[in-house]
């Protein structure tokens, strides 16, 4: 039993990466997807996959960025405390070369996209 998946997560992409490993592989949830949607968007990783195998559970090959070999990656909320941000309080991460996963009411965006809609929300990680 995993009590906070999206370490989970984020610790598999980080030790793939420093083992300079092409792909790893996680369990499937749609939070998940939608953290590695974020990620694959300012390229961060190549590509993910969600595959199913013969007993119908699903899973997520993730194909890390050759490029970003050196990645940090910082769980800012966990489940014994979570981390709230206002929209006003959102700054740039690196001077604009890292970004900040938030869990809004619209969903799961970087902090570049919810300053543009003017939304707060769970501050999920840091990635630079």
């Amino acid at each position: 039993m995993n009590t906070d998946p999206i370490a989970d997560l984020l610790t598999r992409i980080r030790n793939a990466s420093r083992a300079h490993h092409a792909t790893t592989h996680v369990p499937h949830s749609k939070l998940k997807e939608n953290v590695l949607e974020a990620m694959k968007g300012k390229a961060f990783i190549s590509d993910y996959k969600v595959e199913t195998d013969k007993k119908n559970f699903k899973s997520i090959l993730i194909t890390l960025n050759e490029d970003k070999s050196d990645l940090t990656i910082k769980r800012v909320s966990s489940p014994g405390q979570r981390i709230y941000i206002k929209n006003e309080d959102l700054k740039p991460i690196k001077s604009g070369l890292g970004i900040t996963i938030i869990s809004t009411s619209k969903g799961v965006m970087t902090n570049i996209e919810a300053k543009k809609q003017n939304l707060g929300g769970e501050l999920l990680c840091e990635i630079y």
